[in-house]
Protein backbone atom coordinates (compact mmCIF):
# COMPACT_ATOMS: atom_id res chain seq x y z
CA UNK A 1 0.00 0.00 0.00
CA UNK A 2 1.27 3.45 -1.41
CA UNK A 3 2.60 5.64 2.20
CA UNK A 4 1.55 9.34 1.47
CA UNK A 5 3.65 11.98 2.63
CA UNK A 6 0.42 12.82 5.19
CA UNK A 7 0.67 9.31 6.33
CA UNK A 8 4.33 9.32 7.26
CA UNK A 9 3.68 12.85 8.93
CA UNK A 10 1.04 11.65 11.06
CA UNK A 11 2.89 8.78 11.92
CA UNK A 12 6.36 10.88 13.02
CA UNK A 13 3.83 12.96 15.06
CA UNK A 14 2.10 9.86 16.84
CA UNK A 15 5.73 8.92 17.77
CA UNK A 16 6.29 11.41 19.74
CA UNK A 17 3.49 11.46 22.00
CA UNK A 18 4.98 8.27 24.72
CA UNK A 19 7.52 6.25 25.02
CA UNK A 20 11.27 6.65 23.40
CA UNK A 21 12.46 5.61 19.93
CA UNK A 22 15.57 5.57 18.38
CA UNK A 23 15.80 8.18 15.50
CA UNK A 24 19.08 6.84 13.31
CA UNK A 25 20.56 9.14 10.98
CA UNK A 26 21.15 7.50 7.49
CA UNK A 27 23.51 9.58 5.07
CA UNK A 28 22.30 8.68 1.29
CA UNK A 29 19.13 6.61 -0.05
CA UNK A 30 21.46 2.97 0.04
CA UNK A 31 22.13 4.05 4.30
CA UNK A 32 18.24 5.17 4.33
CA UNK A 33 17.06 2.43 2.91
CA UNK A 34 18.82 -0.19 5.06
CA UNK A 35 17.56 1.89 8.25
CA UNK A 36 14.12 1.03 7.22
CA UNK A 37 15.13 -2.89 6.36
CA UNK A 38 16.10 -3.42 9.76
CA UNK A 39 13.11 -2.28 11.25
CA UNK A 40 13.71 1.41 12.25
CA UNK A 41 10.13 3.28 12.35
CA UNK A 42 11.65 6.95 11.41
CA UNK A 43 15.00 8.55 10.70
CA UNK A 44 16.79 11.62 10.25
CA UNK A 45 18.84 13.13 7.52
CA UNK A 46 22.64 14.22 9.03
CA UNK A 47 24.32 17.38 7.57
CA UNK A 48 27.79 16.45 8.17
CA UNK A 49 27.21 12.22 6.73
CA UNK A 50 25.83 14.18 3.89
CA UNK A 51 28.11 16.58 3.44
CA UNK A 52 30.61 13.68 2.85
CA UNK A 53 28.69 11.92 0.57
CA UNK A 54 29.29 15.16 -1.75
CA UNK A 55 33.26 15.59 -0.71
CA UNK A 56 32.23 18.55 1.52
CA UNK A 57 32.78 19.55 5.31
CA UNK A 58 30.26 19.77 7.31
CA UNK A 59 28.19 22.95 7.25
CA UNK A 60 29.33 23.63 3.52
CA UNK A 61 26.43 22.40 1.61
CA UNK A 62 23.60 24.57 -0.25
CA UNK A 63 20.51 24.51 0.57
CA UNK A 64 19.79 23.28 -3.07
CA UNK A 65 22.15 20.15 -1.92
CA UNK A 66 19.84 19.42 1.00
CA UNK A 67 16.74 19.81 -0.14
CA UNK A 68 17.79 17.37 -3.45
CA UNK A 69 18.78 14.86 -1.00
CA UNK A 70 15.90 15.09 1.16
CA UNK A 71 13.84 14.63 -1.54
CA UNK A 72 15.57 11.42 -2.76
CA UNK A 73 15.25 9.99 0.88
CA UNK A 74 11.82 10.70 1.19
CA UNK A 75 11.38 9.19 -2.08
CA UNK A 76 13.27 5.99 -1.31
CA UNK A 77 11.54 4.88 1.86
CA UNK A 78 8.26 4.73 3.45
CA UNK A 79 9.17 5.55 7.15
CA UNK A 80 9.49 9.77 8.22
CA UNK A 81 12.12 11.42 7.69
CA UNK A 82 13.07 14.00 9.84
CA UNK A 83 15.21 16.61 7.97
CA UNK A 84 18.32 18.11 10.18
CA UNK A 85 17.85 21.59 8.01
CA UNK A 86 21.00 23.05 9.70
CA UNK A 87 20.17 27.08 10.17
CA UNK A 88 17.90 27.15 7.76
CA UNK A 89 20.51 28.25 4.90
CA UNK A 90 19.90 31.76 5.56
CA UNK A 91 20.55 34.81 9.16
CA UNK A 92 16.91 36.68 8.64
CA UNK A 93 13.58 35.49 9.74
CA UNK A 94 11.60 35.97 6.48
CA UNK A 95 14.32 34.04 4.15
CA UNK A 96 14.67 31.05 6.61
CA UNK A 97 10.88 30.76 6.27
CA UNK A 98 11.57 30.33 2.72
CA UNK A 99 13.92 27.88 2.87
CA UNK A 100 11.90 26.06 4.93
CA UNK A 101 9.05 25.88 2.80
CA UNK A 102 11.36 24.73 0.22
CA UNK A 103 12.10 21.54 2.56
CA UNK A 104 8.58 21.29 3.42
CA UNK A 105 7.54 20.30 0.27
CA UNK A 106 10.81 17.76 0.15
CA UNK A 107 8.11 15.85 2.14
CA UNK A 108 9.99 15.82 5.18
CA UNK A 109 8.06 14.85 8.33
CA UNK A 110 9.77 17.06 10.29
CA UNK A 111 12.72 19.83 10.27
CA UNK A 112 14.98 21.18 12.81
CA UNK A 113 16.41 24.72 12.86
CA UNK A 114 19.74 25.28 14.59
CA UNK A 115 21.09 28.84 16.47
CA UNK A 116 24.55 28.00 15.77
CA UNK A 117 26.37 31.18 13.61
CA UNK A 118 29.37 29.39 12.29
CA UNK A 119 31.24 32.40 14.19
CA UNK A 120 32.62 30.94 17.29
CA UNK A 121 33.77 34.36 18.11
CA UNK A 122 29.75 34.71 18.43
CA UNK A 123 28.53 31.31 18.23
CA UNK A 124 24.63 31.31 18.64
CA UNK A 125 23.09 33.58 17.89
CA UNK A 126 21.10 37.09 19.84
CA UNK A 127 17.77 35.35 21.81
CA UNK A 128 15.43 37.55 20.37
CA UNK A 129 16.76 36.85 16.39
CA UNK A 130 17.38 33.30 17.27
CA UNK A 131 13.18 32.87 18.55
CA UNK A 132 12.25 35.48 15.41
CA UNK A 133 14.02 32.82 13.34
CA UNK A 134 11.89 29.85 14.72
CA UNK A 135 8.30 31.82 14.90
CA UNK A 136 9.08 32.27 11.08
CA UNK A 137 9.99 28.52 10.61
CA UNK A 138 6.76 28.05 12.26
CA UNK A 139 4.60 29.57 10.42
CA UNK A 140 6.28 28.58 7.15
CA UNK A 141 5.26 24.63 8.13
CA UNK A 142 1.52 26.25 8.64
CA UNK A 143 -0.79 23.32 7.81
CA UNK A 144 1.21 21.03 6.79
CA UNK A 145 1.96 18.48 9.25
CA UNK A 146 5.47 18.77 9.53
CA UNK A 147 6.95 18.84 13.39
CA UNK A 148 9.37 21.81 13.88
CA UNK A 149 12.13 20.72 15.91
CA UNK A 150 14.25 23.65 17.93
CA UNK A 151 17.73 23.23 18.30
CA UNK A 152 19.99 25.00 21.02
CA UNK A 153 23.69 24.44 19.60
CA UNK A 154 25.14 26.13 22.67
CA UNK A 155 27.01 23.14 24.18
CA UNK A 156 28.37 21.97 20.90
CA UNK A 157 30.20 25.52 20.73
CA UNK A 158 31.66 25.26 24.18
CA UNK A 159 29.42 27.32 25.64
CA UNK A 160 28.24 24.60 28.23
CA UNK A 161 25.08 26.87 30.36
CA UNK A 162 22.03 24.68 30.91
CA UNK A 163 20.63 28.11 32.21
CA UNK A 164 20.87 29.76 28.68
CA UNK A 165 19.73 26.42 27.03
CA UNK A 166 16.60 25.76 29.03
CA UNK A 167 15.67 29.40 28.60
CA UNK A 168 16.60 28.85 24.96
CA UNK A 169 14.86 26.01 24.19
CA UNK A 170 11.48 27.30 26.17
CA UNK A 171 11.19 30.25 24.64
CA UNK A 172 11.64 28.00 21.30
CA UNK A 173 8.65 26.02 22.44
CA UNK A 174 6.48 29.00 22.92
CA UNK A 175 7.87 30.58 19.59
CA UNK A 176 6.40 26.92 18.10
CA UNK A 177 8.96 24.29 18.35
CA UNK A 178 6.97 21.13 18.58
CA UNK A 179 9.86 19.32 19.49
CA UNK A 180 13.52 20.50 21.44
CA UNK A 181 16.85 19.46 20.62
CA UNK A 182 20.27 20.37 22.84
CA UNK A 183 23.06 18.59 21.42
CA UNK A 184 26.56 18.22 23.28
CA UNK A 185 24.47 17.38 26.77
CA UNK A 186 26.04 14.87 28.58
CA UNK A 187 25.02 14.03 31.96
CA UNK A 188 22.07 12.66 33.39
CA UNK A 189 21.67 15.78 35.52
CA UNK A 190 21.64 17.77 32.51
CA UNK A 191 19.42 15.55 30.73
CA UNK A 192 16.72 15.35 33.09
CA UNK A 193 16.19 19.04 34.09
CA UNK A 194 16.07 20.19 30.32
CA UNK A 195 13.58 16.91 29.95
CA UNK A 196 11.31 18.47 33.12
CA UNK A 197 12.17 22.08 31.74
CA UNK A 198 10.19 21.23 28.30
CA UNK A 199 7.88 19.16 29.31
CA UNK A 200 5.36 18.28 27.64
CA UNK A 201 7.42 18.69 24.40
CA UNK A 202 9.00 15.79 23.65
CA UNK A 203 12.95 16.25 23.69
CA UNK A 204 15.39 15.06 21.65
CA UNK A 205 18.48 13.37 22.95
CA UNK A 206 22.07 13.24 20.74
CA UNK A 207 23.45 9.92 21.78
CA UNK A 208 27.03 10.64 22.35
CA UNK A 209 29.13 11.65 25.74
CA UNK A 210 26.49 10.81 27.66
CA UNK A 211 26.73 6.83 26.35
CA UNK A 212 23.14 6.19 27.72
CA UNK A 213 21.26 3.10 26.43
CA UNK A 214 17.61 3.53 24.62
CA UNK A 215 16.17 1.92 28.22
CA UNK A 216 18.50 4.86 30.45
CA UNK A 217 17.33 7.87 28.40
CA UNK A 218 13.74 6.90 28.09
CA UNK A 219 14.22 6.75 32.18
CA UNK A 220 14.89 10.02 32.01
CA UNK A 221 11.98 11.06 30.03
CA UNK A 222 13.98 11.49 26.99
CA UNK A 223 11.39 10.62 23.73
CA UNK A 224 13.86 10.80 20.45
CA UNK A 225 17.51 9.65 20.32
CA UNK A 226 19.47 10.23 17.44
CA UNK A 227 22.91 9.89 16.25
CA UNK A 228 24.24 12.47 14.16
CA UNK A 229 27.01 11.70 11.99
CA UNK A 230 28.07 8.77 13.77
CA UNK A 231 26.79 5.93 11.27
CA UNK A 232 28.58 7.87 8.94
CA UNK A 233 31.51 8.34 10.55
CA UNK A 234 31.62 4.66 11.15
CA UNK A 235 31.25 3.72 7.47
CA UNK A 236 33.88 5.84 6.50
CA UNK A 237 35.96 3.98 9.42
CA UNK A 238 35.89 0.77 7.44
CA UNK A 239 36.61 2.75 4.09
CA UNK A 240 39.32 4.70 5.67
CA UNK A 241 40.92 1.60 7.23
CA UNK A 242 41.17 -0.57 4.41
CA UNK A 243 42.58 2.45 1.91
CA UNK A 244 44.82 3.31 4.56
CA UNK A 245 46.34 -0.77 4.29
CA UNK A 246 46.19 -0.45 0.74
CA UNK A 247 47.90 2.81 0.03
CA UNK A 248 50.48 2.52 3.39
CA UNK A 249 50.86 -1.31 3.18
CA UNK A 250 49.88 -2.73 -0.10
CA UNK A 251 47.94 -5.50 1.49
CA UNK A 252 44.31 -6.44 1.84
CA UNK A 253 43.14 -7.50 4.71
CA UNK A 254 40.93 -5.03 5.63
CA UNK A 255 38.71 -5.75 2.96
CA UNK A 256 38.16 -9.02 4.69
CA UNK A 257 35.35 -7.09 7.53
CA UNK A 258 33.42 -5.77 4.55
CA UNK A 259 29.54 -6.72 4.67
CA UNK A 260 28.51 -9.26 2.14
CA UNK A 261 27.34 -8.30 -0.94
CA UNK A 262 24.93 -11.14 -1.26
CA UNK A 263 23.38 -9.58 2.11
CA UNK A 264 23.15 -6.02 0.10
CA UNK A 265 21.78 -7.29 -3.13
CA UNK A 266 19.28 -9.43 -0.94
CA UNK A 267 18.10 -6.03 1.11
CA UNK A 268 18.00 -3.72 -2.31
CA UNK A 269 16.37 -5.85 -4.46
Amino acid sequence: MHVTTADKRATFRKMHDAGCFILPNPFDVGSAKALQHLGFKAIASSSAGFAWTIGHADNRVTVDDVCQHLAALCSAVDIPVNADFEGGFAVEPDRVAENVERGVRTGVAGLSIEDSTGDKDKPIYERALAVERIRAARKAIGDSGTLLVGRCEAYLWGVADLKLVIDRLTAYADAGADCLYAPGLKTREDIAAVVKAVHPRPFNLLIGGSGLSLQEAADLGVRRISVGGSLARAAWGGFMRAAKEMAEKGTFAELGSGYPGGELNKMFS
